[in-house]
């Protein structure tokens, strides 16, 4: 079994107390001040005369009823929360300097607000609580803004573009605590978001109470981690992972969240995704295989049957779970449901003649239009990912467009209201940066202007058909979010970029601005603890060196394009160090120490690198390329223990374990070192199975080899060993002889070794001393 591996260390960071620290810039005159560092940008803002707000010890916010002073109230606690001073709520708004009107002919748009910065305080008016809350949440960004408790003169006339502006959260992959869902809420209420799609079951879990099937939680919450994870380190046992969420703790959530005006939308899979389910009731399943709960990730066969007891179980679901979501929607799912174990079902085919099906598409739609029927009974209304397209849609029917937008573009053609949210700009598990120091997830990396530069509206689809596009939504599915931690640093700062789109007009939203605005942003996150990502915000270095020579090419890059300053010389770098242009050459060997700065303040602890004839000849899988090939599925991996706390991570191409060092240098070197460790294989990929291409074994455990240019014969081949040491790492050493004094270098390991995974830790050339 593979064992606790040990971390690495990268980048050394010299703590978060320097992070934006007392950013301020400079005050500007009324009447001539910029765009304030809001995000989401309104939708119209105009700078005005007649003098700065100053926020004075003693300030207070108030309304004249009911529905202005709670808003008030929420004012106070936003200031607060945004890292400004905490005020009172005054009894009358005329005592008030932060002061909320209900006005009904204050806007004639749902959410929108009006606010109005002058000498003597902030007016926001709306015409319901809503825009009222919203125009809080501005108030408070801008007491917390670029020069805290000063604001310039101006009016504010906001409405949102969209009116879904949401976040999916997948509690089922992994389970989060009732606090760091309403941390979560906070967060997104501060971005003027107000959809809160709860991903709630799944192969891993079911984390929903449903009380006339208790099975569902009993059995469905809980799993056993392959590897160390799923060991008690002190007994050896078995430890579970379980949790799931009451109903009356579900209640709770949806409160909490309608407080600030968020809908919460519940997702049931059907009918894959399923497992969990399947094993806690197996009669709803369609073979008579037993399962457990599922410890893998990916694509899995099990399926719901389609008996009429299945969709009476799921309806009977629905209608506990209708009691517990006031919102409009249920989500059902639909998507990846590989139909093989349908093929196979004598029971199925029979169904699906009976009903005049011709294929197993239209069988899922029956069932969905069956569930959509029932919703329909009970005023609510389906919502599914874009594979309900198939086999035919629901007339009353919603799609969430998730493999692209043509999905969306289809089904807004049609006539049906689409939410976009497609994989390639709005699923936060993506890697956000190509800096070593990103957690899990898989590296294809959305990065922060991708995210902002989505158009939810697609060019193609007609003028008279773009009402169907009721928004867009973020994404955070958890397969590789184990920790809350990690979570936050997926989410921000690209939910800012998501919240932007979905609330600014498309004409006002410039990335370049946004960049601008994000540090004080930034800022108010750490009021707010959120454990926001700092590779965006860090340096990352690439190099490349004339060991001969005794010297090295450096390239240092900051991924948002922020003003980079280093210093060579040993000493902490400052907005008055040298500021990067162009590679450096420096001689070997070299320490550099560089930081990102916007308003001569660092954005993240400044890195250090060093750079020496060893670090040249040296590589870990993070600095590593694909192999050529045709099957690539490259994700980060973790480690699977120890069981609580941080774990090493892992570049791995899960369809063929090879790593490539393009252009290695060569001469001199007479040896190699690999230093390699081994995980559990945990990922089913249904379809995409025949794409794992192994190099055949020729010796009972495989072998590691290398390979010049990824061909011929190998430079190196050495048997691997039936298990890693007791460390959880293997290294291996072997010559290594080429006449060619620059090559690519292909490392790989060979053999299905699955159910565990050899992956590489770092490779190291040796010369001759």
């Amino acid at each position: 079994m593979t064992k606790s591996l040990r971390m690495r260390h990268r980048t050394t960071w010299l703590g978060s107390c320097l992070l934006l620290g007392g950013i301020a810039l400079q005050a500007h005159a009324a009447g001539s001040a910029p765009m304030p560092s809001l995000i989401p940008q309104p939708a119209r803002y105009q700078a005005s005369g007649g003098g700065d707000f100053v926020l004075e010890a003693g300030a207070r916010a108030g309304g004249n009823d009911d529905a202005a002073r709670r808003a008030a109230g929420q004012f106070v606690e936003l200031l607060a929360r945004n890292g400004g001073p905490t005020l009172a709520v005054a009894d009358d708004a005329g005592q008030a300097q932060v002061r909320f009107r209900l006005d009904p002919s204050a806007t004639n748009t749902a959410e929108g607000y009006a606010l109005k910065v002058s000498r003597t305080g902030i007016d926001i008016s709306a015409g319901d609580d809503v825009g009222l809350f919203y125009g809080a949440v501005t108030a408070a960004q801008l007491l917390t803004g670029d020069v805290p408790g000063r604001v310039a003169a101006a009016t504010i006339d906001d409405t949102p573009r969209f009116r879904w502006r949401g976040l999916m959260l997948d509690s089922a992959r992994h389970f989060q605590s009732m606090d760091e869902i309403r941390k979560l809420l906070d967060a997104m209420a501060q971005h003027k978001l107000n959809t809160f799609h709860w991903h709630l079951t799944d192969d891993q879990g079911w984390r929903m109470q449903i009380k006339r099937y208790p099975k569902l939680t009993e059995v469905g919450s809980c799993r056993v981690p392959l590897g160390d994870a799923g060991r008690d380190p002190a007994t050896g046992e078995p430890r579970r992972y379980c949790g799931y969420y009451t109903q009356e703790q579900i209640r709770e959530i949806v409160a909490y969240a309608a407080q600030r005006h968020i809908q919460v939308i519940p997702e049931i899979d059907v009918p894959g995704h399923a497992t969990a389910a399947i094993a806690a009731y197996p009669a709803l399943g369609t073979t008579a295989k037993p399962l457990v709960i599922d410890n893998q990730w990916g694509v899995f066969p099990n399926l719901f049957n389609t008996d009429e007891a299945t969709l009476r179980f799921l309806e009977n679901v629905l209608l506990e779970v209708i009691d517990m979501f006031p919102a409009r929607y249920v989500h059902i799912g639909g998507d990846e449901a590989v139909k093989d174990q349908w093929i196979a079902s004598p029971r199925v085919q029979a169904h699906m003649r009976a009903i005049g099906a011709k294929n197993e598409m239209e069988m899922q739609s029956h069932l969905i239009k069956r569930l959509e029927k029932f919703l329909e009974q009970h005023d609510r209304r389906l919502i599914g990912w874009d594979e309900i397209l198939e086999g035919g849609l629901p007339p009353e029917a919603t799609v969430m467009s998730w493999r692209g937008t043509e999905g969306g573009l289809k089904a807004a053609s049609e006539g049906h209201d689409v939410v976009m949210t497609p994989v390639t700009h709005m699923y936060m598990d993506y890697l956000q940066t190509s800096s070593p120091n990103e957690p899990p997830g898989r590296p294809t990396t959305i990065e922060l202007r991708k995210a902002y530069e989505f158009e939810p509206v697609p060019a193609g689809l007609a003028a008279d058909k773009r009402q169907y596009i009721l928004g867009l939504q973020a994404n955070m599915f958890t397969e590789h979010t184990r920790s809350h931690r990690i979570l936050e640093h997926n989410l921000f700062p690209r939910l800012a970029a998501v919240a932007e789109t979905g609330w600014s007009p498309a004409d006002k939203r410039d990335f370049a601005g946004f960049l601008q605005r994000l540090p004080r942003q930034l800022q108010r996150y750490r009021a707010m603890g959120i454990d926001y990502a700092q590779t965006p915000f860090q340096v990352d270095m690439h190099d490349s060196g004339d060991r001969a020579a005794g010297t090295a090419r450096v390239t240092l890059d900051n991924p948002l394009g922020y003003a980079v300053h280093y210093t060579l010389d040993g000493s902490e770098v400052g907005p008055t160090s040298p500021r990067y242009t162009q590679p450096l050459q420096v001689g070997l060997p070299a320490e550099i120490r560089a930081a990102a700065f916007f308003q001569d303040r660092p954005l993240a602890a400044a890195s250090r690198f060093a750079v020496t004839a060893d670090s040249l000849l040296t590589r870990d899988d993070t600095r590593l390329d694909l192999c050529p090939g045709d099957g690539k599925l490259l994700l980060r991996l973790e480690d699977d223990g120890p069981a609580d706390g941080e774990r090493a991570t892992f570049n791995v191409n899960i369809f063929s374990p090879c790593w490539l060092w393009r252009d290695a240098d060569l001469a001199g070197v007479s040896a190699v070192k690999v230093r390699a460790g081994r995980i559990p294989y945990n990922f089913q990929l249904a379809h995409d199975e025949p794409s794992r291409r192994f190099a055949p074994a020729r010796t009972a455990h495989g072998e590691l080899e290398i390979l010049a240019d990824c061909k011929g014969t190998p430079l190196v081949s050495l048997p691997l060993p039936a298990v890693p040491g007791a460390d959880g790492f293997v290294e291996l050493q072997a010559p290594l002889r080429t006449s060619s004094p620059r090559a690519d270098l292909c490392i790989r390991f060979t053999g299905d070794t699955r159910p565990e995974l050899w992956t590489l830790d770092w490779i190291k050339l040796e010369t001759t001393r």
